[in-house]
């Protein structure tokens, strides 16, 4: 006879308190909850909400500056010089779930934080969190652990410190991780951000100042990785501000935000943009042009101002909103009329760089006409292949379906049968794909799209991902570049990257900005075991240590290629928990990152910025170009000798131990 389930009465029924809530259901409120080490992870979401509501301040026209600091430990402290939370209500600012000022839109006009949750999850997801305010002499302070109140400074005292609020917390290591940390270099990307969005306000991390005086054009200078086409044009309008112009890449690239908070996956304002300069550029240039002649190349920040914006998150990644105002004004309609009417003014009085604009749309489309015959070609090659072509094993769910598993869709890109073989009998077959190239791809560097479609391979795997018309259509949620850990797989790695870098650079990742598509995947490159224990070593420290645990008498496997490693043990490596490094778009020196003139962003560089580099051409051109020796050169220069790698490996030892 079965078991009868479990009874379901009243008391199955639980309310939860806010504070409760949170911590049992932390990403609801702050995403990822991570370690650290992404950008994206929830102790930088934290921060940001404090952050965000001084922000608000500052828009509201109260305080220029704020300072930020934190410590080895994890404290972090944010002050401002706003007007101060009201002292009677400090309790319920940062300890009563949808209370705050932000309901009050006379108060708040362009606020992002409209939920009242932000600095409350702060508080219940903090060991310590300490909220502080001052107001005309007066301050008061309450301490909290976990959400709950540990000291309550009750009435009031007599202060001389300028007005504002004082927000101190740390992270609790029991919601995140006992590893967690901050990294300094992810939160300078976010300040950054700031500034361009707020020009006049100073930001100071640990004594580091951010501030910029040009605001948008000043973040399109920074994120150019190319000379550009034309000068930037920069917009402005009420409650929309634009700035953009063309690279010589091929893509979209856009930056967007509402009321100071960056949209990372956009949304309607986006989708106005692109939809108004299209429209202007017909109208201006008085010609029918195709969308993808007019955008491609072009990199954009675009910036609005909603009364009571819809996001589709806690988080407040991507706008939702259809209006701008509780009367109703149409976003999308504000945003293309007031875009189309700016950009028309600009053009008619910039006439050298509406020359250059039109410049660029035209090579656009001779670019694309002299491809559409290869295209057509391709496709009817690609049609007869996939007959006998079985370099493709396709999986069942694809990014582009509505299945519930569509984000875990990934295909592998594999160099030859042999690695192939493995992954395909390891595979899930319903969200794992697996294309295998033949031996070494095409160095496409200094090539046009055209071999996009020219070549039959690159062809192929473009249609197979279906980016061969538009990036957007991408089938797979993660491309995986599968390759030997060994000389040749670093260079058949290095030649896909290349490939992805030149044509298709949105997927790879651009942290603040989007996670990206394009991934490495880690794979061991040793097997440790004694009778008892199996250690899969994806470092040759990792290798000491389990030597160190499973004795001298251990049985030591070197993977030279990945068709040596069992289809059985292969299922570990790709399953759930594999490892996968993320391509990360490199960043490049820029008169915003180095210069310490007035009003331009200040501060070290981001973590992955490249600095002998000038661009992405200048980058790819030292590594894939016909510059041996110069390489060559560089690569004996920076040798590790063997006494270095040998001490490495003795003092991974006692840890271990």
């Amino acid at each position: 006879m079965a078991t009868p389930a479990h009874n379901y009465t009243e008391d199955s029924i639980k309310s939860l308190d806010w504070r409760q809530h949170i911590r049992l259901r932390p990403g609801m409120y702050i995403g990822k909850l991570g370690d650290g080490s992404q950008p994206e992870d929830g102790i930088y979401v934290l921060l940001k909400e404090v952050v965000d509501n001084c922000i608000d301040e500052h828009v509201m026209g109260f305080g220029k500056l704020i300072e930020i600091e934190v410590s080895e430990e994890n404290l972090v402290t944010i002050r401002d010089y706003g007007r101060g939370v009201p002292l009677g209500k400090l309790l319920e600012c940062a300890a009563q779930i949808n209370t705050g000022a932000k309901y009050d839109s006379e108060v708040f006009k362009r606020s992002v934080g409209l939920n009242g949750v932000g600095i409350k999850a702060v508080n219940a997801l903090s060991e310590f969190f300490e909220i502080k305010a001052v107001r005309e002499k007066l301050t008061r302070a309450i301490e909290f652990c976990r959400g709950e109140v540990k000291y309550d400074m009750g009435k009031p005292k007599a202060s001389e410190e300028a007005d504002g609020t004082r927000i101190s917390f740390r992270p609790d290591p029991t919601s995140f991780s006992p590893k967690v940390k901050y990294n300094l270099d992810f939160i300078r990307e976010m300040l950054r951000y700031y500034a361009w969005l707020n020009p006049g306000l100073v930001l100071k991390l640990n004594g580091e100042t951010f501030k910029s005086k040009d605001g948008l054009r000043d973040l399109i200078a920074a994120k150019l990785t190319e000379s550009p086409q034309y000068p930037v044009i920069h917009l402005d309008g009420t409650d929309v501000e634009v700035a953009f112009t063309h690279g010589t890449g091929y893509g979209e690239e856009f930056y967007t935000f509402v009321n100071g908070q960056h949209t990372t996956q956009g949304g309607t304002h986006m989708a106005a943009f692109r939809e108004a300069v299209v429209q202007e550029c017909r109208e201006f240039f008085k010609k029918q042009f195709e969308p993808s002649d007019v955008r491609t190349g072009i990199i954009a920040a675009v910036s609005v101002k909603v009364q009571e914006p819809v996001f589709e998150s806690q988080t407040k990644t991507k706008l939702g909103s259809t209006h701008m105002e509780p009367n109703g004004r149409n976003l999308r309609t504000h945003i293309i009329n007031t875009v189309a009417k700016e950009l028309d003014n600009f053009l008619h009085k910039n006439a050298e760089v509406a020359k250059s604009l039109q410049e660029k749309i035209l090579a656009n489309e001779k670019e694309r006409k002299e491809i559409s015959g290869i295209q057509k070609a391709a496709r009817e090659n690609a049609r007869k292949a996939k007959v006998h072509n079985k370099k493709l094993r396709d999986c069942r769910i694809h990014l582009d379906t509505k299945d519930k598993r569509r984000e875990e869709s990934t295909i592998f890109i594999t160099e030859g049968d042999s690695a192939s073989g493995s992954i395909t009998k390891s595979r899930d077959v319903e969200t794992q794909a697996v294309f295998s190239l033949r031996g070494k791809p095409l160095n496409c560097y200094g090539m046009t799209k055209k071999v996009v479609y020219e070549n039959e391979e690159f062809y192929l795997l473009a249609n197979a991902l279906q980016i061969d018309e538009d990036v957007e259509d991408l089938r797979f949620n993660k491309i995986v570049l599968a390759t030997d850990a060994d000389v040749d797989g670093m260079h058949i790695r290095l030649l896909m990257i290349t490939w992805f870098l030149q044509f298709f650079p949105q997927l790879a990742r651009d942290p603040g900005v989007n996670e990206g598509h394009l991934y490495i995947l880690q794979t061991p490159l040793f097997r440790v075991r004694n009778k008892k224990e199996t250690f899969y070593c994806y470092s040759d420290e990792e290798r000491q240590r389990a030597i160190h645990r499973c004795g001298k008498n251990a049985e030591i496997t070197r993977f030279k290629g990945l068709g040596e490693i069992s289809p059985d043990e292969f299922k570990h490596f790709i399953g759930p928990n594999m490892r996968l490094e993320p391509v990360i778009r490199p960043h490049f020196a820029s008169p915003v990152a180095h210069t310490e003139a007035e009003g331009e962003v200040e501060g070290a560089a981001p973590n992955n910025f490249i600095s002998r580099y000038k661009n992405m051409k200048d980058f790819l051109s030292y590594y894939m170009g016909k510059n041996t020796p110069e390489r060559q050169t560089d690569i004996v220069a920076n040798l590790r000798i063997e006494k270095e790698l040998e001490f490495k490996e003795e003092a991974a030892l006692p840890e271990a131990a």
